[in-house]
Parts: C-alpha cells; sequence; structure tokens
C-alpha cells in the first residue's frame, strides 16, 4: 500500500499529468528488470503524457488513466471544477504557483452561487488546485482522495509483474471528457492488431455492489458494452473462482467511451473495485475488492 499512497499523493489533475507520468517511467524504469516479461517502454510527442507499455505479443490492453479530479483557479477567489469533484465547506486543497506551495479551504458562496477558496493571498489564476491527500488504512480498507484512479494504476502495475503478453496504457484526461484512448487506440490497433480492452478504473458502491464481494464486472453503464464479449468475461471470472460482482448502471463513463465510439472494432468492458464517498477526500475501498481485481486481471490478460 505504500506505493497506492505515493501514487494518491501525487499532483496530477485532468491535463496536467506530467508529474504522474515521470513517476510512472521512474518507477517503471526501477522495477521492471524483476517482471517476468519486459516490456517496451513507448512514449514522446506522439503519446503526450501518456504511456504504453507492450508485453510479448498483445491479445488484449488494459486501460487506466492517471488524472484525477480538482479545481482550476479562476478570477476573484473563483474556482472552476476539473471533472466531477464532490463539493463541501471546508475541503482542503492543495497546489503549487510561482509564489510557492498552497493550502487552502473551498466554500461555496451560495450569495453569489460560487465556488471559492479562502487563503490569505490571492491565487495565480490557472492554478490547479486537488483535495489535500490524507491516506488512511486499516486491516480491511484504504482511504484517501484520488483512489479514482490511482488504484486503477496501481492494480494495472501489479499485473506488469507476471503479465507475457498484453498492452498496459497509462491515458490522460478521463475525468474531464477523455481524449488521449482516442489516439491511443488507434495506434494499439494499427500497430499490434489488438481490438480487446479492458478498462481498469474505480466504480461506485451501491445497493447492488457492496464493499468487501469482489471486484465488479460492469454490464453497463452510460454506453453498452457488446453483449458476447462481456460474456466471455464473466465465464472466465466464474471458471477461475475469483470474487466478482455483477454491474449494471444506466449512468457514468470511463475510457470505454472512446473506445466505444472507435472507427476500429474495439470490445471493451470496465472492470474495477467498487469505492464509496466518490470524488470526495474520503474516497474508501475494501482490500478484499483490490485483491479480487488484480487477480481477475491477470486471469484475463492470460485467458482473453
Amino acid at each position: 500500500m505504500k506505493l497506492l499512497e505515493q501514487l494518491c499523493k501525487i499532483h496530477a489533475p485532468s491535463g496536467n499529468e506530467q508529474n504522474m507520468a515521470e513517476f510512472l517511467l521512474s518507477y517503471i524504469n526501477e522495477h521492471k528488470s524483476s517482471w517476468k516479461q519486459q516490456p517496451e517502454v513507448l512514449r514522446g510527442d506522439a503519446f503526450q503524457d501518456c504511456i504504453l507499455l507492450v508485453f510479448g505479443t498483445p491479445r488484449s490492453a488494459i486501460f487506466a488513466h492517471m488524472d484525477s479530479i480538482g479545481f482550476t483557479v479562476r478570477y476573484g477567489r473563483q474556482l472552476v471544477k476539473i471533472g466531477g469533484p464532490a463539493i463541501e465547506n471546508g475541503y482542503r486543497l492543495t497546489g503549487e504557483d510561482a509564489q510557492g506551495k498552497i493550502e487552502c479551504s473551498l466554500v461555496y458562496n451560495e450569495e453569489a452561487e460560487e465556488l471559492q477558496y479562502i487563503y490569505e493571498r490571492e491565487i495565480e489564476r490557472g492554478t490547479e488546485l486537488v483535495f489535500k491527500c490524507d491516506f488512511r488504512e486499516t486491516d480491511e480498507t484504504v482511504q484517501s482522495c484520488n483512489l479514482d484512479n490511482r488504484l486503477g494504476v496501481w492494480s494495472a502495475l501489479q499485473v506488469a509483474e507476471t503479465l507475457e503478453n498484453g498492452i498496459i496504457a497509462f491515458s490522460s484526461w478521463e475525468e474531464h471528457g477523455g481524449g488521449s484512448v482516442s489516439y491511443l487506440s488507434r495506434y494499439i490497433h494499427e500497430q499490434y492488431g489488438v481490438k480487446q480492452a479492458l478498462v481498469s478504473d474505480i466504480t461506485w458502491v451501491t445497493e447492488g455492489v457492496l464493499a468487501g464481494k469482489g471486484v465488479a464486472i460492469s454490464m453497463r453503464d452510460s454506453l453498452i458494452p457488446r453483449r458476447a464479449y462481456v460474456q466471455r468475461i464473466i465465464q472466465i471470472a466464474k471458471a477461475s473462482g475469483i470474487s466478482f460482482q455483477l454491474e449494471v448502471e444506466g449512468a457514468g463513463g470511463s475510457d470505454a467511451k472512446e473506445l466505444q465510439r472507435s472507427d476500429y472494432p474495439w470490445d471493451w468492458c470496465f472492470i474495477g473495485a467498487p469505492e464509496d464517498n466518490v470524488h470526495t477526500p474520503h474516497e474508501i475501498v475494501h482490500k478484499k475488492d483490490i485483491e479480487s481485481m488484480v487477480a481477475l486481471y491477470k486471469v484475463l490478460m492470460e485467458k482473453l
């Protein structure tokens, strides 16, 4: 969990993923020699801040977004949302501008109907602020801001340790409309012929998806994946003996939306641990669901 804590503390809201990309590249270069298969690491201008890891002869790809929700400083102490963060007066926010590191408070000004910050000075416009990280671990749970989707990234890194054939794509902008998966999926399909995807992201605890009961396999959200592909995944999951839950929702989305709208015939399925207190500083996930998420991804990347 120390690695997960490190990931949660990295400042990388949508559009400014470079800190996360640099951390991941350093981690990958330090640890890949101990992995079962040495990946080809692809990055550069053609991928912006995204990273591709290509293992062996890939048949399937994991997509995990690096960015988080947050806020952009506007004018007159105003804030603009990055993605869909929860709003509560008093939430602590952190960031940095040319004058130094910042820790301030979030407030909703009801009279002006504006999101604002409270701080000793005006923060430079365009500065990004994110929830202050308070990482908490018990025997059963982990709790922090940014578990969506640092936990999805963490899970992909665990899978990388034993992955022999496959691609892991660390993407950008997912929390604020996406954009990177469009060109990543095109490159992956054209260069490797891969058209099967798993979306390593975090979903919600609901009345039908409970904490501690296993990773969620989403049969649909606001989009509907191809049923034949999802059924294959469910059959593999059943045969594996790994705990899982089936999710059916009518809202929400992920990197899958760009795969669904691709000019290429991508199959996709969202598979992730459920969390409570979504998009707050207090996101919480059960460790049993984390364990089953990693285990199921390892099996699927071998069997698909």
